[in-house]
């Protein structure tokens, strides 16, 4: 007797291992499918390639606000006015009145020279003067009553004449006695050294007890005017034309004195003019600028960088200097909106104002931006602000 055996039994337990291998296969390739081949849809957490993470950002509102141009350049500081005090007589130095450093006035006493040989010249031409006076007085005198006479042919009119210039002669000796009057009144006036100007007295060059002359080349001391001050600095030729443009047109340009590492602002200042050339050697020219400098900041000969204000631009749009990223395809920045995902967009990087740039197009005032961690996000990207600055709507 023959025995069938049914379609179940045939495939024993190894079969039904295989069709659950097929039907658990066939469920992963459709939820590979469904789930968009593996990878998050745009908008979704985390956004592309950042397997649904939350990045932590630190951000930045891009704010509207005024971006100053400006020019830099190298600068010495150079008083208007240095004087070099010197005697203008010869003799003995009796008293220095003045102290090293000392800020003296115009016309302020600085030394004495032994005046008594001035005096006593002095007396003695004042004397001849009277002597010489009388002599004219008598002469024109004697001139009258000749003249009288010769009217009336009672003496010679050779006579007359001789004595006419006898006056003459006079006259000219008191012209003479009054200009060395005045020479040695002013001999005087010299040995009392004073100051020409107003300033900043450097160090003694010459003691009292000494001898002076006035051929002698030592000085007795130096005198920098040091309120106001200037400083001159030098710009590339290629600037000029825009400088020279606003100066024209009675433009005061402001002019900022800052330290040697560009940290520290020393004064303020206005430009007051530039070079007639420009140096062939360097194509630069040299300008002017003149400081108050009330409170001595700047000092005589000191190195300084120079920073010209050209023009204010208002309104323009600032943003974090770190927010900027360059590459490739140019500048971009990467703006949270107010579902907090960021989206990268790019813009067009202007002037550096301190830490903010300026971004002349692609942003509006009140974006916010990403200044840090930027280089961890991609377009899409869900993130959370760990600032605490300005706020961001819809953070997650």
């Amino acid at each position: 007797m023959q025995t069938t055996t049914s379609g179940s039994a045939r495939r024993g337990p190894f079969g039904w291992l295989a069709l659950a291998g097929l039907l658990l296969a066939g469920a992963g390739i459709f939820w590979w499918h469904s789930a968009g081949n593996g990878q998050a849809q745009p908008g979704g957490p985390g956004g592309p390639g950042m397997g649904g993470q939350v990045v932590s950002v630190t951000t930045a509102v891009a704010r509207a606000g005024v971006a100053p141009v400006t020019l830099s350049g190298l600068g010495t500081v150079t008083p208007l006015r240095t004087v070099t005090v010197k005697s203008r007589v010869d003799g003995e130095l009796m008293d220095v009145r003045f102290t090293e450093g000392q800020l003296v006035k115009e016309g302020e006493l600085l030394a004495q020279i032994d005046p008594r040989a001035f005096a006593a010249q002095l007396e003695q031409y004042q004397g001849q003067l009277a002597k010489d006076t009388a002599l004219l007085e008598n002469a024109r005198a004697d001139l009258t009553r000749y003249s009288s006479l010769a009217k009336k042919d009672m003496l010679a009119g050779q006579t007359k004449d001789t004595q006419g210039s006898l006056v003459r002669q006079y006259e000219g000796a008191i012209r003479t006695d009054k200009g060395l009057i005045d020479n040695a009144r002013l001999q005087l006036e010299y040995s009392r050294i004073t100051a020409p100007i107003t300033g900043r007295v450097g160090l003694r060059k010459v003691d009292a007890g000494n001898m002076v002359k006035a051929s002698e080349s030592t000085a007795i001391c130096v005198i920098t005017q040091v309120s106001p001050i200037s400083v001159l600095f030098t710009l590339p030729e290629d600037q000029l034309p825009a400088v020279l443009a606003r100066h024209r047109a009675g433009e005061r340009l402001t002019v900022a004195a800052y330290d040697r590492s560009m940290t520290r602002k020393l004064a303020g200042g206005i430009l007051a003019t530039a070079d007639n050339q420009i140096d062939t050697a360097t194509g630069t020219v040299k300008l002017r600028a003149v400081f108050d400098n009330a409170d001595e900041a700047l000092f005589p000969n000191q190195f300084v960088n120079a920073e010209l204000l050209l023009e204010e631009r208002k309104g323009v749009i600032l943003v974090p200097a770190a927010a900027v990223q360059r590459g490739p395809k140019g500048a971009r920045v990467y703006v949270v909106d107010a579902g907090g995902v960021a989206r990268s967009k790019a813009v067009t990087a202007g002037l550096a104002v301190g830490e903010d740039v300026v971004a002349d197009s692609g942003l509006t005032a009140g974006e916010v931006v990403v200044v840090e961690g930027a280089d961890r996000l991609r377009d899409g990207a869900r993130v959370a602000v760990r600032d605490s600055g300005p706020a961001v709507a819809g953070k997650p």
